[in-house]
């Protein structure tokens, strides 16, 4: 019997889907795409009784970081990230003035993430480029979970007209990392609606686009 708990909500002023992922017998939890409402998100992790392990993020765009600083000031949890979006991550204060979004500060990755790491509650990242260099999926095998961030969408995928974005890339991401996973695994997108691989295989457009 699994003693995982998920709990996914929108936040930020950019409604970016973030996960709680727990363990009930270890009390040890991530948190992926904390992208704002910081404190909603605190007391989610106070009312489940988990103590955050790491902070892991799909990728630099603003809209996941927003809350990052407050949570590993509150928790002192590391803040890991795919290293080809380092230069995203230092240009996070110009990516809010873009969008007129307030910019708090945020201290800089302690860890760098690698394709097929292992990560906390029996995960393992992907390093799935094409919306940025650095875009990472997070796969839960045996909860048949996959955190995309904004690389595969119900129907849809992930923009790549914004700094370091590749088309090429992200079809390859998708085609050849993420269908070929559990077609019966739910992929929380970075926005919107859950879907499943199964659903994305019939209904994606991504395989048929040049």
């Amino acid at each position: 019997m699994s003693h995982l708990i998920r709990k996914t909500f929108a936040v930020g002023p950019m409604q970016c889907n973030c996960t709680i992922l727990g363990n009930t017998q270890t009390k040890q939890a991530i948190i992926v795409d904390p992208g704002g409402d910081a404190e909603q998100l605190l007391a989610q992790l106070r009312t489940l009784d988990l103590t955050v392990s790491m902070i892991l993020h799909t990728h630099a765009h603003l809209d996941h970081f927003l809350a990052a600083g407050d949570i590993k000031a509150a928790t002192g949890a590391p803040i890991a990230l795919h290293k080809a979006d380092l230069f995203l991550w230092d240009m996070l204060e110009v990516q809010c003035d873009l969008f007129g979004v307030p910019y708090h500060p945020v201290p800089g990755p302690d860890h760098w993430l690698s394709d097929d790491e292992a990560i906390d509650q029996q995960g393992q990242a992907i390093h799935t480029p094409g919306h940025t260099p650095g875009s990472m999926s997070f796969w839960f095998e045996e909860q048949q979970l996959l955190i995309a961030g904004d690389t595969l969408f119900r129907h849809s995928i992930g923009r790549t007209d914004l700094w370091g974005g590749d088309f090429a890339k992200i079809k390859q991401s998708i085609t050849q990392r993420l269908f070929v996973l559990d077609e019966a695994t739910t992929v929380i997108a970075g926005h919107g609606p859950e879907t499943t691989i199964a659903e994305e295989l019939r209904q994606n457009p991504i395989q048929k686009m040049a």
